[in-house]
């Protein structure tokens, strides 16, 4: 059996070629990509993210090729919520010499396999020698016509708030992986465990989902990455609102209920404080969005209370309100 190589073997050079292999792509190879505007009255947007391994992704529960794509859809996200549509992606990567090449191959085939469906490329980056393995991805996006982007501060009192995706899939997908000990314990015969686990090491987006709720008019957006309560609070906080939950409409669904059940632990704290699903959520005073649903509704703020939430389930304090902190 012939020897894998390592990133240290192949130097710079190759690691580079071995990228530009598995997501391949025209703008690649010079000095900086030239990206054309493709409609009129255009803007650009961008966001970036960094990943470093057993802090952000785990090789013992994810593959090379599922971080690739986890990596896209958290920057993607990012772009979706702003009501823009993704275009290019650019790749720095710090890694130790003995990581095997393939591992960085596998890794940029996920990235190139994420973005395809979208018509976004990875046009570039970097590669740096370092203890660590971090990736660091930053997204380009379009923003077109002269409508606002979709950020925090348009909720207003009497707007609906909405979501486009599952809520708690990721959050119970890991603690399913940290139950059973390892990806390979997970039994094989539950689709329903298999399914929330794939969510966490690999989700993916609906294509088109942020540019639709733009264009039918939502008010602000955001993405469900670092936790339900803690993105909302975020756009509650910068609008001076309150938001308003539907329990019922929020509520764990059968597959949440499933998993719940095999692991001992409450879905509600995945509903509520589990981030990395990376659903789209925002709020609208216009027709719903085709492929969004209603779950909760934009109140007054208590501004006489400080200690008054910013969300809440039917009027109440939520459970649980805690989230990702990434430091």
């Amino acid at each position: 059996m012939e020897r894998t190589r390592t990133v240290a073997e192949a130097g710079e050079a190759g690691i580079i070629a071995a990228i530009r292999s598995a997501a391949p792509s025209s703008l690649n190879g010079d000095d900086a990509a030239v990206l054309e505007a493709t409609a009129s009255n255009s803007r650009q947007v961008c966001t970036t993210d960094i990943l470093v391994q057993d802090r952000h992704f785990s090789f013992d529960y994810s593959t090379p090729f599922e971080v690739g794509v986890k990596a896209v859809s958290q920057n993607f996200a990012d772009i979706q919520a702003m009501g823009a549509r993704p275009t290019a992606l650019l790749l720095g990567i710090a890694t130790p010499g003995d990581i095997a090449l393939e591992t960085i191959t596998e890794l940029a085939r996920g990235i190139n396999d994420a973005a395809m469906p979208w018509g976004a490329e990875l046009v570039g980056g970097d590669v740096v020698k370092s203890k660590d393995l971090v990736l660091s991805l930053t997204a380009l996006g379009e923003l077109g016509g002269p409508a606002p982007a979709l950020t925090l501060d348009g909720a207003g009192v009497g707007h609906r708030v909405i979501a486009s995706g599952p809520i708690g899939y990721s959050a119970a997908g890991l603690d399913i992986l940290q139950h059973f000990g390892s990806r390979r314990a997970v039994p094989q015969d539950d689709e329903i465990l298999q399914e929330l686990v794939s969510w966490h090491c690999a989700p993916r987006l609906a294509v088109g989902r942020g540019t639709t709720a733009r264009a039918a008019g939502a008010s602000s957006m955001t993405d469900n990455s670092d936790g339900l309560v803690t993105d909302l609070s975020a756009i509650a906080e910068r609008s001076g609102v309150r938001i308003d939950l539907d329990r019922v409409a929020i509520a764990p669904d059968e597959r949440l209920l499933h998993a719940a059940e095999r692991t001992g632990i409450d879905p509600w704290k995945w509903v509520l404080t589990g981030g990395e699903d990376h659903t789209l959520i925002g709020t609208t005073d216009a027709r719903l969005p085709s492929a969004y649903r209603p779950i909760g509704t934009v109140r007054s703020l208590d501004n006489e209370d400080v200690n008054a939430p910013f969300v809440t389930i039917d009027g109440v304090r939520p459970t649980y309100t805690s989230g990702w902190e990434s430091l």
